[in-house]
């Protein structure tokens, strides 16, 4: 264990991203991971994602506010799923849909584990900048919906694969995420699937156009799905399953953002993201 190659990102001087639409989400995303690993209480630490942060001229706080906990978290639950897999399925594939910036695997540093990044080619252009392709690490850059990508990946072992989708599917269409599990899991049929959820209100918020500061609207999400309605829509794209919730966890700072969801969510006035993992067979 240990394996972490880090590539050299001491740039004299920062580059400048172009991203736009649901790819520009990667960043708002890195804003939140990187104030996480920069605090002594933070949910996560994690010098490449402060690295790489640090390597991009970006007006982070313009564009999303002030940080809050919410992806560091995210990161966090995930780390932790990871490493229980792990744990049961040492020189297995892990897969990452929507990867964008996100540096698990250099927080895993496992080098038992085989590593797929899949992202469409706008994002895994600005990734591979940060974090290049090696003998353990491939960067695809295909959507997610389009399955070709499923033949650049190995079969696993017992039909196995860790396949995580965080901050990915709630982007699509419900059909979408039915057909997107629905193929994993004819490749990978004991797969770990791991990704977070989005209430409907929040969806519908996005629909009808979320600024999260006045520079930045929030890409509309359309996938939302309530509390009840997770169980029954879990049985029917993956039988047998058992599905693991767990809510968000946001810590109480300036950002208005995690307020909002604090204060709603703690008194049950709306339902809040969840973190879903399902799990079959051997993993259970």
């Amino acid at each position: 264990r240990g394996y972490a190659i880090y590539p050299e990102l001491g740039m004299a001087e920062k580059e400048v991203v172009n991203l736009t639409g649901v790819p520009e989400t990667m960043l708002w995303t890195l804003h939140n991971r990187a104030d996480e690993a920069r605090r002594s209480d933070g949910f996560i630490k994690d010098d490449m994602c402060l690295s790489i942060y640090n390597s991009i001229e970006y007006d982070y706080v313009r564009s999303f506010g002030r940080p809050d906990s919410s992806h560091g978290w995210r990161s966090h639950q995930l780390d932790e799923r990871l490493r229980e897999w792990i744990d049961r399925n040492a020189g297995g594939i892990v897969i990452e849909l929507g990867a964008g910036l996100e540096t698990q695997f250099y927080r895993i540093a496992d080098d038992r584990i085989r590593w797929y990044t899949v992202d469409v080619q706008e994002a895994i252009a600005v990734r591979e900048k940060y974090i290049p392709a090696h003998e353990r690490l491939v960067n695809i850059g295909k959507s997610a919906l389009d399955y070709t990508w499923l033949d650049d990946v190995p079969e696993g072992k017992d039909g196995k694969a860790f396949v995580s989708m965080q901050g990915l599917l709630m982007y699509f269409e419900e059909q979408d995420v039915r057909q997107l599990i629905q193929k994993v899991l004819a490749k990978y049929p004991n797969a770990t699937l791991v990704f977070d959820v989005i209430p409907r209100w929040f969806s519908n918020m996005t629909l009808k156009g979320f600024s999260k500061t006045k520079h930045y609207v929030v890409p509309p999400m359309p996938w939302g799905i309530s509390r009840e309605e997770i169980e029954p829509f879990m049985e029917e794209v993956f039988p047998g399953a058992q599905v693991t919730m767990t809510k968000y966890n946001f810590r109480l700072d300036w950002s208005p953002f995690s307020w909002l969801l604090h204060f709603a969510t703690s008194f049950n006035f709306v339902e809040q993201p969840l973190i879903l993992a399902l799990t079959k067979g051997g993993d259970r």
